[in-house]
């Protein structure tokens, strides 16, 4: 068995610096770590409990499978702010049937992120023993 220490996700995006504005400035994530210079230098995005790596340079966007999922506390309030910033909602927050509510949004390369908030009444906040 290997034991993995840790771990992210790599996106090699057409354009670096849009990605870069998108994630760090339109999302807002922190930075975790920066590598190399000039305009195919790396950065690595805090993630909630994993890491977001935005380096290189892609011929084509990222395959259409990918996507990426983040969790936050309240799901209007990141619809609004990221309409302010003039990031892509493809679909606004909406309560679905499995109980989450989910907003899907797109980074200039066309990576569909989900946006999820965890309701207070749904069972994955409940850890029975914990």
């Amino acid at each position: 068995m290997v034991h993995v220490l840790s771990s992210r996700v790599l996106l090699r995006p057409t354009d670096p610096e849009r990605s870069r504005e998108f994630y760090g400035g339109a999302l807002g994530l922190a930075v975790y770590r920066e590598f190399g210079t000039g305009p195919e230098r790396g950065v690595v995005y805090f993630l909630g409990g994993g890491f977001l790596e935005v380096s290189g340079r892609s011929q084509t966007p990222p395959g259409p499978g990918l996507e990426l999922w983040m969790q936050v506390a309240d799901a209007a309030a990141a619809h609004k702010e990221f309409l302010l910033r003039g990031v892509e909602v493809i679909e606004p927050p909406e309560r679905k049937p499995w109980g989450l509510i989910e907003m899907w949004i797109a980074d200039p390369d066309g990576v569909r992120i989900a946006v999820v908030e965890v309701p207070e009444d749904h069972p994955m906040r409940f850890r029975p023993g914990i």
